[in-house]
């Protein structure tokens, strides 16, 4: 049997812009993606702390260092700026892996610094939750 688990999450992100007329996606500095594991294109799903706002876009890379989270196209509907958002992906995992498999945590301040990760896969990554 498979499983639909977590994989990743960055927690607290805040929205640094929303542009309507722009191609729908969620931009995101290229630094947090490849700190929680989320591939440019991937399917994200988003839940908007403020409004309660949730919703299935996928992930764009923006520049390292940036601290942009933009949500675009049909997405800018969905939040406005300083907006603070879970941004989560999730896999399929077969029963047996799963008995091992912990997801990426990522934990935001609200200029999108990262101020904690959580790691507990199989192969010890880092453990330090601020």
């Amino acid at each position: 049997m498979y499983l639909t688990l977590l994989k990743s999450k960055l927690h607290r992100a805040c929205v640094t812009q929303v542009e309507l007329e722009y191609e729908g996606s969620c931009a995101i500095d290229s630094i947090l993606l490849d700190t929680a594991g989320i591939k440019e294109y991937e399917q994200v799903h988003i839940y908007n702390i403020n409004n309660g706002e949730r919703f299935i876009t996928y992930a764009m890379r923006a520049d390292p260092n940036s601290q942009t989270i933009s949500l675009n196209g049909a997405a800018a509907r969905k939040a406005c700026l300083n907006d603070r958002l879970i941004i989560c992906t999730y896999g399929m995992i077969d029963s047996v892996e799963a008995e091992l498999f912990k997801p990426a945590l990522v934990y935001l301040n609200h200029n999108n610094k990262i101020v904690g990760t959580h790691y507990i896969p199989t192969t010890e990554r880092s453990v330090d939750k601020g």
